[in-house]
């Protein structure tokens, strides 16, 4: 009776369920979707079916459904009558399950085993020698992330703690001697040995490394799918380079399919530790400089100040030039341009100036003591004065300041009020900071009534002139819709544009030093490594030194050529119309590619439509004029020669020879179509060997100029005569001519 009971228990069971070992990972979501409603119905009329049957075989009792889960029909113990053979059937599902549950607790053991953890156990204290590593390690990073880095110091120190055994040492010192940087001391091999080796115990800036090199194929061959592994590896792990690397990756559908929710999801990782670290002076400016716009305007569009030039504004500000002393203290305020960040230096020249009664200087010192720094200590008070001195004077940055100070209650009471009426004065006068207050406070509802169109309305105008913050929020609001409809490619755009301006940015900067310095292998590996972190401007700077051919990483020219084709073709995505004009050049001339004139010419009418690059434009008028890709049109082509000179002064030259030329084309088309036009159409025969026939007569008209220069012939006899009776008559003409001269002449 116990084993009937049991049997009607089970038979509250319809189905065991069984895991399938030939496919672990399992369908993708939609078909867990699928065989999770669709086939029930099949299901249950498999069962009714297979109920009158009692000794089915067991390929007609599995219903095979598209999941990692496989069902299986139980045996129907109850249409059994021989309690022996029911006992035994019992016994052998028992036993089958018995033996799953101690394979199952073997397994489990086996894992404990390898990864012992003692919840009590007090940690490991450090030797003395970890502890001086670590110390080593954390003075280095100091040195590199202050306002004025000492970095061959930091990298001795990183050398003494990586050779110590810092874990995190041996990682930054692996990147040092893969990018070069700050010593020019390359070794592919030791570093990609190191981020091996770290990689194996999980640290993130390893697999980073590791992504790089095989997305470059820079050390190792090139492997997409391993990249984009590592990438992931250190993307989980937090480091921001690596979900950088796959916004970008997402954004543009390089190696991958273009996803707009994955890219959003990583840059908008970035972008908001990017904007937690933004200072209220707005951080240190990146200078992007590209090296193609460099060489062809002559350095004049990089805006790196000259060294004589900076002497020279130097001297008028020991002299009292105001306007000097305010210029000079900004740019070392912000830095760029050449000139590193230093806020000592700016408060030197804007006390100067402050002096002098200039409200500009009395505001930026507000800023300065406001926020303090690594040499200036904060001062409320202090930034109170001057940004009330600056304020009185109708500045609109001593207005903002004084707006902020009321609004977060610094040396203050905090009034929201003042707050208020402060920024929109700034705001008024188009101060950033001023639309970009009046932006949160609306978006807030601090002191104000809560309205998303007018906080769209203050973020839009701060970012107009390039405020991050603004950016950030905008992106959050593009992100998320509030105040419009939602936009997934506009909310990446402002993330990527926030998550650009991080600290690593300053590597535009360092590798420009580099490429200046003579050290192109260098500047390449930085270049490269932010061409990955998605900057079109290292996009380009990459492919301009491939094309150069000065790396030498590479086998030959011609790898390199095609590399640069590759990153041409990024940087001409992103709108840079250079690349685009770059990338017709590569198909016309078959650099890196075969030789392709449409595709050229879809290129050149990219940049000439999107960007108006006369260089473009006037590479379309030449192939109009010469049917290349397309259909021989020479009134086209002078439009586009005309459009070209329109559009860029240095034009004007090579568009007027080439217009003289097409018009000297289009008098020799009238002359084919003239009555003289049967010279043109001569026998086949004597056109396909014009080139005889024009030496021919070439020969001839030689040959008849040598005749005509020919020295005349002495007639025989009569010469020496003739010679003898020349000079006879000379006498009488000269009595005659002696005759016609006046007496006044002849005293003279």
């Amino acid at each position: 009776m116990k084993i009937f009971g049991f049997i009607h228990a089970l038979l509250l069971l319809n189905f065991v369920f069984v895991v399938r070992t030939d496919d672990p990972q399992g369908p993708p979501d939609g078909a867990n979707r699928r065989s999770n409603v669709a086939p029930e119905s099949n299901l249950r009329k498999q069962i009714a079916e297979d109920d009158s049957e009692e000794n089915d075989k067991s390929s007609q009792e599995t219903l095979n459904i598209y999941s990692p889960i496989k069902l299986v029909k139980a045996p129907d113990l109850s249409q059994e009558k021989d309690p022996q053979k029911v006992s035994e059937m019992l016994s052998d599902i028992l036993e089958k399950h018995s033996k799953w549950i101690e394979k199952m607790e073997e397994e489990i053991k086996e894992i404990d085993n390898e990864n012992p953890e003692d919840v009590n156990a007090a940690p490991r204290e450090l030797t003395p020698e970890e502890i001086e590593a670590h110390n080593l390690y954390e003075n280095a990073m100091y040195n590199l992330n202050r306002t004025n880095p000492n970095r061959e110091e930091a990298y001795l120190m990183m050398e003494r703690a990586a050779k110590m055994g810092n874990r995190r040492a041996q990682a930054q010192f692996a990147w040092f001697r893969f990018l070069g940087y700050p010593m020019s001391n390359i070794d592919l091999k030791f570093a990609y040995d190191t981020f091996k080796e770290l990689a194996d115990e999980g640290f993130p800036e390893a697999h980073m490394g590791l992504g790089l090199m095989y997305a470059t194929g820079i050390g190792v061959n090139v492997s997409q799918a391993k990249a984009l592994v590592h990438y992931t590896m250190a993307a989980l792990g937090d480091n921001s380079w690596a979900q950088m690397a796959l916004g970008y990756r997402y954004w543009a559908g390089v190696s991958v399919a273009s996803s707009c929710e994955k890219a959003l999801d990583f840059y908008r990782r970035v972008a908001t530790k990017v904007a937690a670290e933004v200072t209220f002076s707005g951080g240190p400016a990146t200078h992007r400089i590209r090296l193609l716009d460099e060489v062809e305007n002559s350095g004049m569009s990089s805006g790196i100040l000259d060294n004589d030039l900076i002497e020279y504004y130097q001297l008028l500000a020991d002299k009292g030039d105001v306007q000097a002393q305010v210029g000079l203290g900004q740019l070392h305020y912000q830095g760029g341009r050449g000139i590193p960040l230093d806020h000592y230096k700016a408060l030197q020249y804007f006390s100067q100036g402050a002096v002098a009664g200039n409200a500009i200087a009395m505001a930026y010192l507000g800023k300065i003591y406001l926020e303090g720094s690594e040499n200036i200590k904060a001062d409320n008070v202090t930034a109170f004065k001057y940004f009330k001195k600056a304020a009185e004077l109708g500045n609109p940055v001593g207005q903002s300041g004084l707006g902020i100070m009321y609004l977060q209650g610094k040396g203050v009471p905090k009034d929201t009020a003042k707050a208020l009426s402060y920024f929109t004065q700034a705001a008024d006068q188009g101060w950033v900071d001023g639309h970009l207050q009046l932006g949160n406070m609306y978006f807030s509802g601090i002191g104000v009534k809560r309205d998303f169109k007018m906080a769209y309305k203050y973020f839009n105008l701060a970012s107009q002139s390039g405020h991050v913050l603004a950016y950030y929020n905008l992106g959050q609001m593009h992100a998320i819709g509030l105040g419009m409809i939602r936009s997934c490619p506009a909310a990446v755009e402002l993330f990527k544009n926030v998550a650009e301006r991080g600290r690593w940015g300053e590597k535009l900067m360092l590798a420009h030093q580099d490429y200046r310095a003579k050290k192109p292998k260098s500047a390449f590996m930085q270049y490269i490594l932010m061409a990955e972190l998605g900057y079109e401007v290292a996009q380009s700077n990459v492919a301009f030194l491939l094309d150069k051919g000065d790396i030498g990483l590479f086998r030959d020219h011609t790898e390199e050529l095609v590399r640069a084709l590759q990153f041409w073709s990024r940087a001409a995505a992103q709108g840079y119309s250079a690349a685009q004009v770059k990338l017709g050049d590569y198909h016309y001339y078959g650099l890196g590619t075969g030789i392709d004139y449409e595709t050229a010419a879809a290129y050149y009418r990219m940049a000439s439509d999107q960007q108006h690059n006369a260089q473009a434009m006037f590479n379309l008028g030449y192939m109009h004029e010469q049917g290349l890709g397309m259909k021989k049109d020479w009134h086209l082509a002078k439009r586009c020669y005309d459009l070209a000179a329109e559009t860029s002064n240095d034009a004007k030259v090579p568009v007027a020879l080439a217009l003289i030329k097409l018009q000297l084309l289009f008098k020799w088309e009238s002359l084919k179509n003239s009555p003289l036009g049967i010279i043109f159409h001569l026998d086949e025969n004597i056109a396909s060997n014009w080139d005889l026939y024009l030496i021919t007569v070439l020969t001839l008209i030689l040959g008849f100029t040598i005749w005509l220069m020919r020295p005349p012939q002495q007639q025989p006899g009569g010469a020496p005569e003739q010679r003898q009776q020349q000079p006879q008559p000379q006498p009488q003409v000269e009595q005659e001519r002696n005759a016609r001269v006046p007496p006044e002449e002849e005293v003279q």
